[in-house]
């Protein structure tokens, strides 16, 4: 099996996708706060990670970015509120920080079982 075929990197490798997707979509809310008529975009970040776990091919297509419901809308037709945006970018950084450190973890302990245990 080549690191590739491993699940788990498989897995934290759409997860990390997924982050940086997302993180995008919110800098592009952001870049269009002045914008009128914009929508707020986001996707569904828990609702693709579900998909990944139990579709045995989630990696085929990317979740798409779907306005955001519920906002409080300006005069001009915008709903883009900064302080959420902003809350949520750093949200989607930490979680991209975590993947990142899995993925780590996840190579460290290939390396381990390649080199026999034998500390590096």
């Amino acid at each position: 099996m080549s690191m590739i075929e491993n699940p788990q990197l498989a897995h934290l490798a759409y997860f990390l996708d997924l982050a940086s997707t997302r993180y995008r979509v919110l800098a592009s809310n952001i870049a269009n706060v002045d914008t009128p008529g914009y929508r707020t975009r986001d996707i569904n970040f828990r609702q693709a990670l579900q998909r990944a776990i139990t579709d045995p091919e989630p990696y085929m297509l990317p979740p798409a970015a779907r306005p955001v419901q519920g906002l409080v809308e300006r005069p001009d037709g915008n709903n883009v509120n900064p302080d959420r945006e902003a809350l949520l970018l750093a949200e989607t950084q930490l979680q991209f920080r975590l993947g990142v450190e899995l993925v780590r973890a996840e190579f460290r302990r290939l390396s381990t079982a390649i080199n026999e245990g034998r500390t590096t």
